[in-house]
């Protein structure tokens, strides 16, 4: 976005909207909004992600003009199998949660959770769910992250992605469905660390 004033730390984000088209190049179809920059230039900015997303023709997941959109999961069907995501976190301010008439993003608690996995497992034969959460540049999962990412398998989902800690963690089989931890770092400028420069992708 260009729009919206600076309202958070030293490390506020905001990039570009010529961005997006790097985005539409590379191929991305659907993007996680759930994270603690999100609301760094304010609501404008972040309602203005959307929209610039929607028009380009990428889905975004996880936040929205309203609690439902926020967490509605978004389906892709591929091949015949249709894929549902979905993505929360907890990182930031409670107020910045969707509300019935206000823009915002998915909360990650345990009742959001419960309910939306089960229902988007209802509707779609994969589910996965994203979660912002963690400690950032710790190579282990904390026992929040353990905890949330077991809740969603519970309650059906096929697989969880998490980001936030900036460096890889470990990928965890539970109940025969996988858990990625921590993906680390795709593309950011963080060149202090060997740790901090890598990252995975998932097949």
């Amino acid at each position: 976005s260009d729009k919206g004033i600076k309202v958070g730390s030293i490390y506020s984000f905001r990039l570009d909207p010529k961005a997006i088209e790097g985005l539409t190049f590379a191929g991305f179809d659907i993007l996680s909004v759930t994270n603690n920059h999100i609301f760094d230039y304010g609501r404008p900015a972040m309602e203005d992600t959307f929209s610039r997303l929607k028009e380009a023709g990428i889905n975004y997941v996880g936040g929205g003009f309203s609690e439902e959109e926020a967490r509605s999961p978004v389906i892709k069907e591929i091949n015949g199998t249709k894929i549902a995501f979905l993505s929360y976190t907890n990182l930031g301010s409670k107020n910045w949660a969707a509300k019935e008439n206000r823009s915002g993003i998915a909360w990650l608690t345990e009742e959001n959770v419960k309910e939306d996995v089960k229902k988007a497992s209802n509707k779609a034969d994969l589910v996965i769910v994203s979660f912002h959460f963690g400690d950032e540049y710790q190579t282990q999962s904390n026992s929040e992250q353990k905890y949330f990412a077991r809740l969603a398998v519970d309650y059906g989902a096929d697989l969880v992605v998490g980001h936030h800690p900036h460096v890889i963690q470990e990928i965890e089989q539970y109940k025969e469905k996988y858990i990625a931890y921590s993906l680390g770092n795709f593309i950011f400028d963080q060149g202090f660390s060997e740790e901090t420069m890598k990252g995975l992708l998932l097949k």
